[in-house]
């Protein structure tokens, strides 16, 4: 388990991360999401000891990282899948963080075979490609066995295999009772990999929530109707307060009732259904209407910015 305890750290005037509290816990792929510079990296870098908080506490199974005495079998980690020396093969890196907390060579060998590095062992890691680089990271937090893991962006430069492969190896790790926390921008991955999510912004906590219920409870999940008398439909689920909007396509999108409520009402009025269909909110429409207020940089889209160069020239 993880455990923050109201969590803050300044760099100068900066406030990076604001008395966050949140746990981790076993058993489960817990993400951690937030805008861009909501203190994500910063917060990992704590639990890890490789920065100080200001004020608060992190510890993993009741200790601080620094507290371990042989952190790679306790807590495995990828922060950054470049801090590796370019001038050393996979093998070699490997080898050399295991000599460190007395792990078998033969260990090494395995977590090679396991991130599909085992042919390019002896390659030097500064010519490894993104994703190789991601697969090496992978396998140095895997080398110690740890109960508890942390991933920051594991999937960045990976194709799709490879990332169908992370995705499964999270979810396999959760299931063995381990302690799984990884952060990243990819919603759609998240939603397919994450029992649990912890969401920040600022630094501070926005919520900690089952991804599933976060998904259910999100404003943005509708109902889509269909039905040969949708006028007379719309007129009396308007008349119940519900929120509906008329589709090109000629379907409701129906907010503020349930399908539930919208099939009792048709029986009563009455009204042929062809569809009753629940549409959930996708994790990333849940997410941003979470952070909305918490987004530090917004962009302006391509098509405003030539609509207004148009209008100044």
């Amino acid at each position: 388990m993880i455990e923050a305890k109201n969590l803050t750290k300044h760099y100068g005037d900066k406030l990076a991360v604001d008395q966050l509290s949140f746990e981790v816990r076993p058993g489960l792929v817990t993400g951690f999401l937030g805008p861009n510079g909501s203190g994500k990296s910063t917060t990992m870098r704590m639990i890890m000891g490789l920065d100080t908080p200001n004020a608060g506490d992190v510890t993993v199974n009741g200790r601080h990282y620094h507290d371990l005495a042989w952190p790679l079998h306790e807590v495995g980690a990828l922060l950054e899948a470049k801090a590796i020396h370019p001038g050393r093969s996979a093998q070699a890196h490997l080898w050399m963080l295991a000599q460190t907390n007395r792990i078998s060579r033969r260990r090494v060998d395995e977590v090679l075979e396991i991130v599909g590095l085992s042919s390019v062992a002896g390659r030097r890691a500064g010519k490894f490609s993104l994703g190789m680089g991601q697969r090496l990271g992978i396998a140095a937090a895997l080398l110690g066995d740890p109960e508890v893991l942390l991933f920051d962006e594991p999937v960045n430069g990976l194709d799709p295999d490879g990332i169908r492969w992370v995705r499964n190896l999270l979810k396999g790790l959760a299931r063995e009772g381990r302690t799984v926390f990884v952060s990243s921008h990819l919603m759609s991955e998240m939603a397919l990999t994450a029992d649990e999510v912890i969401i920040i912004g600022k630094g501070r906590l926005i919520a900690q929530i089952l991804t599933a219920q976060l998904i259910a409870q999100s404003s943005q999940r509708f109902v889509r109707v269909r039905s040969p008398e949708v006028a007379k439909l719309r007129v009396a689920l308007d008349q119940e307060g519900a929120a509906t909007v008329l589709e090109d396509d000629g379907s409701l999108t129906v907010r503020g009732v349930d399908e539930i409520a919208i099939g009792e009402l048709a029986g009563r009025l009455p009204v042929v259904l062809h569809e009753l269909s629940p549409q959930s909110a996708s994790l990333e429409e849940a997410f941003m209407e979470l952070t909305e207020d918490s987004i530090e940089y917004h962009g302006t889209s391509t098509t405003s910015t030539s609509e207004s160069k148009g209008a100044g020239s």
